[in-house]
């Protein structure tokens, strides 16, 4: 089948002889959005239980969530590459020396080939962007920016603390280093009509991004957006798995050939979604999409100019 987007799993192939599995760290940050130095409550839509596996808790060291996770994954593939994944919450929210710390406690561990790291674009200095730049002469890099919108009234409303002009400055900086750049977008954020979330993908292609995680919204319980739903449904459209998958569709038209696309969709345990159920695997959501590519004969970037 011919491809029809940018996988950027093949992508990584290109770079790792041998298969690379990233293995998620919480080195016990938080985020200005919650400790009062920007805000408190965090983004309306952010519950951090939903992306932590049970080998990443903050309580164990850096490199004990390393060798769990290895042991975790080496049943399945024995021979693999690693690269540590700092995903809770703001990964770059400490001081430099710290910060430098923690990232090599984890290159340290055999065959972790790099680092993956999530973070907001209010919280990196030239001064750290300079130090990945020397770890990617000898690493695989990766710093991922959450976006979220690039509407900066969207911005407003989910209580990001941050516009979008942040952002962009943000990944130009990383890029201008030679150090990989992603992002997430989140499409259905409230208010947004689908003209909006078409925008985004074209405002995102202008930028030097290496990759893009596209998340679906989802309501997840013990949030201020769960809240904000049971108060006003009206402010919410909430997809059919059909109807984002076309909709999905949609915006990679728009998007820069490029850019590497990592996932379409997040999965929040079961327990702590209110909706969109969906009933579906990532992977299952995967072949309807390619499915559906092949329906429409379409293409990532057809409509990108």
């Amino acid at each position: 089948m011919k491809a029809r987007y940018l996988n950027y799993n093949q992508v990584l192939k290109t770079e790792f002889a041998e298969r690379v599995q990233k293995i998620s760290i919480n080195a016990g940050f938080t985020c200005p959005n919650r400790d009062g130095s920007k805000g408190t409550g965090g983004c309306t839509y952010c519950n951090n239980q939903t992306f932590s596996p049970e080998y990443c808790k903050p309580s164990r060291t850096v490199s004990q969530q390393v060798e769990e996770g290895i042991a975790f994954f080496h049943h399945k593939y024995a021979a693999q590459y690693y690269l540590a994944y700092f995903q809770s919450y703001t990964n770059t929210y400490d001081k430099i020396e710290n910060l430098k710390a923690i990232y090599e406690e984890a290159l340290s561990y055999p065959n972790v080939r790099g680092l993956v790291i999530g973070t907001r674009p209010d919280c990196v200095s030239d001064e750290l962007l300079d130090y990945f730049a020397e770890l990617a002469k000898s690493y695989y890099v990766m710093i991922e920016y959450g976006i979220e919108s690039t509407c900066d009234k969207t911005l407003e409303f989910i209580n990001r603390g941050h516009d979008f002009a942040c952002a962009e400055h943000a990944i130009r900086e990383t890029a201008r280093r030679g150090i990989n750049t992603g992002a997430h977008i989140i499409l259905g954020l409230p208010t947004e009509d689908k003209a909006t979330i078409i925008s985004h993908a074209q405002k995102l292609s202008k930028l030097p991004l290496t990759t893009l995680k596209i998340h679906q919204l989802q309501l997840v319980r013990g949030t201020k957006m769960a809240h904000q739903f049971a108060e006003h449904p009206e402010w919410f459209k909430l997809y059919t798995a059909e109807e984002y998958c076309d909709l999905a569709i949609d915006f990679i038209e728009h998007l820069r050939p490029e850019i590497g696309i990592e996932r379409f969709v997040s999965q929040s345990p079961k327990k702590l979604l209110i909706a969109p159920e969906w009933g579906l695997k990532n992977f299952e959501f995967l072949a309807k999409i390619e499915k559906r590519l092949e329906e429409r004969d379409t293409w990532q970037g057809r409509l990108f100019s």
